[in-house]
């Protein structure tokens, strides 16, 4: 479902949300070669005129697409960061998009799973936002969210299970939060001008999604690394060259420059986006995942697609634990004995089964023989695509927390 008109004639939410969810270095050398190109014709740096956005990009990451009904100014990206950390935007006013998605934890938030601000469980583990604007689909397992301006319809509107808790009762009350208070009263009717009431949901959409977008960084070791101004340890080599290598085929699918099989930006040629079961589960040997995380066929109803998810950015994965899109897998150690093993074996509870047999399982994941060093090495290296805390960051941290120059951003 693609983001629609919300103003204050905003349709009845419905009842029931549908929330049915090369190598690495040769990849990222390739992309930075097209990154030069770019710069060199001034594509990345637009004149700051207008109140327009200048992207100010790391070596090595291409010019991110952009909605042309929702282009990147700085003023939607000031405002988008306020509303990221308000609470005021949820209906009882107890959460942000920030509690869901923490700076520090690279904007995750360190649970198993994430939980409402009603109180309710939500079935996946909170995915990272960073480089977000590169992501082809912005969900573990839906194709139709291809955009960040869609997908925020899930976590605002989503009645099962409550997430923000947005809906047809307090949906203008919320908005008068929004008016009352004197910074956006300001800020919205001069980052919206044309519009007829500027502190719309389709105008707070737009500039969260704005913001999000505006999360675009690579500044790990690794990255580092390609640009000669650090050194990578003897493990944390022999982990690279397990996880680029036939060996440990690690790069089959987290080999763009993102570290996943999800990729897109300006020039890139449109794909399919993939997802896969990765021997999970297999619940009483039936190939079954447990409801309601059986990925893409939840949308599908296909029986191949059962337990198919999103292979994740690798990028800051020391920061996002737990992994895997239920949660359930604690430590990166654990998440590369599973990959050896070509899949999880459960052996008691209600999802015992050996996932190594799932007969929806991707041929990809077929197993490799490492030994306990080749499973060290490869954790040394992964701790190489983690970067420094965002919260540290001013254009990324929470404005509440930081004053109220931190909160006008870079929007004048």
């Amino acid at each position: 479902m693609m983001a629609r008109d919300r103003g204050e004639d905003r349709p009845a939410v419905p009842r029931r949300f549908r929330r049915k969810v090369g190598t690495v270095a040769a990849g990222v050398a390739a992309v930075a070669v097209y990154l030069i190109g770019m710069q060199a014709a001034g594509a990345l740096t637009p004149p700051q005129v207008n109140n327009r956005w200048a992207w100010s990009l790391p070596p090595g990451m291409p010019q991110p697409r952009v909605p042309a009904d929702n282009p990147m100014t700085r003023g939607k990206v000031a405002i988008g960061h306020r509303l990221f950390y308000d609470v005021r935007l949820s209906g009882n006013e107890t959460q942000s998009c920030s509690t869901c998605h923490q700076p520090q934890l690279a904007f995750t938030d360190g649970k198993t799973t994430s939980v409402g601000s009603t109180g309710e469980t939500l079935p996946r583990n909170s995915p990272s936002i960073v480089d977000s604007a590169y992501r082809t689909t912005l969900t573990w397992a839906n194709p139709a969210l291809t955009s960040l301006e869609s997908q925020m319809d899930v976590p605002l509107f989503a009645t099962h299970p409550v997430e923000l808790g947005v809906n047809d009762r307090n949906k203008g009350a919320i908005l008068n939060r929004l008016r009352k208070d004197p910074w956006y009263a300001k800020r919205f009717p001069r980052v919206f001008p044309t519009a007829k009431h500027p502190v719309s949901w389709t105008n707070v959409i737009r500039s969260i999604a704005s913001f999000e977008r505006s999360i675009v960084s690579a500044n790990s070791k690794y990255d580092r690394y390609l640009q000669g101004k650090a050194e990578l340890s003897a493990e944390e080599r022999r982990g690279m060259d397990l996880f680029m290598g036939e060996e440990g085929e690690c790069h089959h699918c987290h080999g763009s420059f993102l570290f996943d099989d999800q990729d897109t930006y300006v020039g890139s040629p449109e794909e399919r986006p993939k997802f896969h079961n990765t021997g999970l589960y297999n619940v009483g040997e039936t190939g079954e995942y447990p409801y309601p995380n059986r990925g893409l066929y939840e949308i599908s109803g296909k029986a191949k697609d059962m337990g198919a998810f999103r292979a994740p950015s690798l990028r800051n994965v020391v920061r996002t634990a737990p992994y895997m899109h239920d949660g359930s897998v604690a430590t990166l150690k654990e998440v590369v004995e599973n990959y050896a093993a070509g899949g999880r074996v459960i052996t008691e509870g209600p999802y015992a089964g050996d996932g190594r047999k799932n007969p929806h399982k991707d041929p990809l994941i077929s197993g490799i023989h490492l030994s306990e060093r080749d499973e060290e090495d490869l954790v040394a290296f992964l701790t190489t695509l983690t970067e420094p805390d965002f919260s540290k960051i001013s254009r990324f941290a929470d404005p509440f927390k930081h004053g109220k120059n931190a909160a006008r951003g870079n929007d004048e």
